[in-house]
């Protein structure tokens, strides 16, 4: 809570008042918050170093964060891994988000159990669905991937990227741009 009196400014948290300017506010936000960037895994080792970029990207216009990448499945750092890692750093809130397009059983279930969170779908009634197609898939994500992380600050779990009006302008940039090659 950022307090002014008499001219002056101040900040609140749950251990009291903390400083008295604005700087000193960001600096110890920036220190007391951790930033998890989640993306799914995979074999093919290109996935892992689109996400390391983003990280490298994202911390350039945040340097003064603490930013860790973790993965659901397949490669490491898994998620745990990375979120103790900026658990080390004595952070007291960690901002996860899901690198992730659109929710799925994943950011739904698995990251929400993986951060000790409720998971947003009923597990039960998904369980009943009946499958009356050709083809045969597993639920290897329903199986508890690790324990759940321990930490007594704040989670906050983003959404996933979405239909985002920039993510419009990725997909119209590349698609224009082989257009006019044509």
């Amino acid at each position: 809570i950022l307090i002014v009196f008499g001219g002056k400014m101040g900040y609140w948290n749950t251990r009291g008042l903390r400083g008295s300017s604005f700087e000193e506010m960001i600096n110890m936000t920036n220190k007391d918050t951790g930033i998890l960037l989640v993306g799914h895994g995979s074999r093919i080792p290109y996935n892992k170093n689109i996400i390391k970029k983003i990280r490298e990207k994202y911390q350039e216009i945040m340097p003064d964060y603490n930013i860790e990448i973790g993965f659901m499945e397949l490669v490491e750092p898994n998620i745990p891994t990375a979120f103790n890692k900026l658990k080390e750093t004595g952070v007291n809130k960690i901002i996860v988000n899901p690198v992730f397009l659109a929710h799925g059983m994943h950011t739904k279930v698995d990251i929400p159990t993986i951060l000790g969170l409720e998971p947003e779908v009923d597990l039960e009634k998904l369980h009943m669905h009946q499958h009356e197609h050709n083809h045969s898939h597993h639920h290897h994500h329903r199986e508890a991937k690790s324990e759940p992380v321990d930490f007594d600050g704040e989670i906050i779990y983003l959404e996933p990227l979405g239909a985002d009006d920039k993510i419009v302008e990725i997909i119209s940039n590349k698609i224009n741009s082989k257009l006019e090659k044509d």
